[in-house]
């Protein structure tokens, strides 16, 4: 299979995907004791407002064609009312949320750099330490760094988020006075403030997320260590060094590659946890929130965004599988 036709299988069964998770996610929402229409009318709300407001907001329709409405706003925008009446969401339009008369784009688009700026941070920073770590316990295995670096992994894994969190703001916030505990500062406004005030964030998921890369890499490097490629490489006379880097190192990496990307598309979603212990106005606040309004359009936006990233995610993996293992191109097995 070649690669274009490779990409193209992939793109193909992604977009199904997206479809699929779009209509369940929007059929749930809109299926909900929790009528937009009646949130929207106020009180006293007579039969005749409610119809009104029914029909501004696209709800007197069946299930399927107000999705087949959401989709197509999504690539060419949508009108909301008629005559006089009229709310335009420009293109993508992820829905309009009408509790704070702004489309769900846009909202979505406020919130994600701070997100963003959460979990790609804390991302590059448990890659680095949970695969460096992982590496180094499997070549000293059975060392005391080995057994050291799996107490803390062990340690990481079991540790609730909001607790270590906690912990953090208490110690290096309260009681030293390191770092900021809460807010977030653009990058635009300031690069050195944006990064220390992430530093507390970013510190504590990925002493969390480390743990995990730390097992699962020792695992697969111990595995590769010890086949017989590896042996056939050190009978050649390689560097330790070279044998571990450049051959047992790269395909342990398959399956760390497959995690790292679906954990970096699902923290992109929103750190609802981290969010909320910070005080970030990102993704996860922002969901909480519409679930306290009980503000559907936005809910049914942002969690469609969310699915979207794992679905990038999802693209991403095969890609990189398919440049660190050409047979995984032709559905032969990775190993």
């Amino acid at each position: 299979m070649t690669l274009v036709r490779f990409l193209a299988t992939r793109l193909a069964t992604l977009a199904f995907v997206l479809l699929a998770v779009s209509f369940l996610t929007y059929a749930l929402f809109v299926l909900l004791p929790a009528d937009p229409a009646q949130l929207a009318c106020g009180r006293p709300c007579t039969p005749e407002r409610l119809e009104t407001a029914r029909a501004f907001m696209g709800l007197d329709k069946p299930v399927v064609e107000q999705w087949w409405d959401f989709l197509r706003g999504v690539f060419a925008g949508r009108t909301f009312g008629s005559a006089n009446a009229t709310l335009t969401c420009p293109s993508p339009c992820l829905g309009y949320s009408f509790v704070r008369n702004a489309p769900v784009t846009e909202l979505i688009l406020g919130r994600f750099p701070v997100t963003a700026s959460i979990a790609v941070g804390a991302a590059v920073l448990w890659l680095v330490v949970g695969v460096g770590a992982g590496v180094v316990a499997a070549v000293r295995r059975g060392t005391a760094l080995d057994r050291g670096l799996m107490i803390a992994a062990i340690t990481g894994v079991s540790a609730p988020s909001y607790l270590v969190g906690l912990l953090g703001i208490l110690l290096f916030g309260f009681t030293l006075d390191m770092v900021p505990v809460s807010g977030y500062v653009p990058f635009a406004t300031s690069p050195v403030d944006w990064a220390w005030h992430l530093v507390l964030p970013w510190t504590v998921l990925a002493l969390l997320s480390a743990a995990i890369y730390t097992r699962l890499t020792r695992s697969q490097m111990l595995e590769e260590l010890g086949s017989p490629y590896v042996r056939t490489a050190r009978a050649k006379g390689l560097s330790e060094r070279r044998v571990v880097t450049r051959h047992a190192l790269r395909n342990a990496a398959v399956p760390v590659v497959t995690l790292f990307a679906l954990d970096l598309g699902v923290l992109l979603g929103g750190t609802v946890i981290t969010e909320r212990v910070f005080s970030m106005p990102g993704l996860g606040a922002l969901l909480m929130e519409a679930v306290g309004a009980t503000d559907v359009p936005l809910l049914v936006g942002v969690t469609v965004f969310t699915a979207a990233l794992v679905v990038v995610a999802n693209l991403a993996v095969d890609v990189v599988h398919g440049a660190l293992d050409p047979r995984v191109r032709h559905g032969g097995s990775s190993r």
